[in-house]
């Protein structure tokens, strides 16, 4: 179902079809649309990226600043205690840690690693684009699977998909760009079925905005027993570190091994690694940003459904809106109006993906959709 039921129960009765149910919120009216200052002090607004809009927190930023006076050294005796804050962070060995420059680059050491040509990528479609460009570079061939009808993995396709030259399946939960969760027992019962051979590299960029429910668990805080599977964390996301590139990855010490020979040789700098060591451990400011994260989805969902539009359940910072018109239309219009959204989803291309960004950002979106000819005109074919 395409509207969230979810986060709607604190305001419509359970009984309430979500396609027909009343607005649940006043839609803001015109002098609270209306800017109360500079919307952003330098450029557009940007809700592209799915970016932390409140970090990074004070203890990082303090240690940001006493790291440049280092800058002049590389910063390779800092990665054991990274390494290690992280590991006991996760209650792991550090032989476990493998660094990298943004999660991206563990998902291109991982490609390296186990794919190569006469070799297979299954993952869904649509999700995050960089491994299955990593894939096609090392020569491998990429099986895209349709998520299902609910936006979740369709892991009865995925498996069915698999042969005995798949090495390596990758599943983003939440996924982006669909902020959709895929339940964590389908996962396990999936996992438990693949041939020992095959990695599983599951990446959980989003994994604090998802919360903890029966329907998700993350695979660090919960492992499994099965010995390929891979999970891949950044510090872009909840800790607002993107700028600073740093990610991570947690697999048995024999897959690490695996992947360590592939990492670029300091990769990672050593003003963030001073930043990521203080916002590991400042756990109060984790659960602000989730808590304001939650919020502001809340009313964006709220706004959404005043103004009789569908969604994807969302389960990440940010959401995929249903406009019924060509999402490539759609986002060149709210360019022109100095709002920047995600790329167009050809698999969903009506939908749009927005980033939820500060109030007064969010309060620039929907004046700008309120005043758009996609807000009364119907779709044209």
């Amino acid at each position: 179902m395409l509207i969230s039921r979810r986060n709607f129960l604190r305001t419509i009765s359970t009984g309430a079809a979500a396609g027909a149910a009343m607005p649940v919120t006043r839609i803001w009216p015109a002098h609270v649309l209306e800017p109360t200052g500079p919307i952003v002090p330098r450029g557009p607004v940007r809700l592209n990226e799915n970016e932390n809009v409140y970090g990074p927190c004070k203890k990082a930023l303090a240690a940001m600043h006493s790291a440049v006076s280092t800058a002049n050294r590389y910063p390779n005796a800092d990665y054991a205690e990274l390494t290690g804050s992280i590991a006991s962070f996760h209650g792991v060995k550090p032989e476990q840690v493998l660094l990298g420059c943004g999660s991206t680059e563990i998902l291109r050491v991982a490609a390296v690693a186990f794919l190569r040509r006469g070799k297979q990528l299954v993952q869904a479609s649509p999700t995050f684009e960089a491994i299955g460009r990593y894939a096609k570079a090392a020569g491998a061939e990429v099986v895209s699977v349709p998520l299902d009808r609910s936006f979740a993995h369709d892991l009865n396709e995925m498996l069915a998909r698999v042969d005995a030259t798949t090495s390596l399946v990758y599943i983003c939960n939440p996924n982006n760009p669909t902020a959709s969760l895929t339940p964590r027992k389908d996962l396990e019962s999936f996992i438990a079925n693949l041939h020992p051979s095959c990695y599983v590299l599951i990446d959980e960029a989003y994994h604090h905005y998802a919360g903890q429910s029966s329907m998700y668990a993350s695979f660090v805080d919960r492992p499994t027993n099965a010995e390929k599977v891979i999970v891949c964390r950044t510090f872009s996301e909840i800790y607002a570190l993107a700028g600073l590139r740093l990610g991570y990855c947690i697999a048995a010490p024999a897959v690490i091994e695996q992947m360590r020979p592939h990492i670029t040789l300091n990769s990672v700098n050593g003003v963030v690694v001073r930043a990521a060591t203080a916002a590991l451990e400042d756990t109060e400011s984790v659960r602000n940003f989730v808590k304001q994260n939650t919020d502001a989805r809340q009313e964006f969902l709220n706004q959404a459904q005043a103004r009789m539009l569908r969604f994807i359940d969302s389960h990440a910072n940010f959401v995929m809106l249903n406009t019924q018109h060509r999402a490539g239309e759609v986002i060149e219009y709210f360019r022109k109006e100095n709002i920047l959204l995600g790329s167009p989803v050809p698999a969903i291309d009506t939908y749009i993906r927005v980033s939820l960004g500060a109030a007064n950002e969010m309060r620039a979106f929907w004046r700008t959709w309120d005043r758009s000819p996609f807000a009364r005109a119907p779709m044209h074919h």
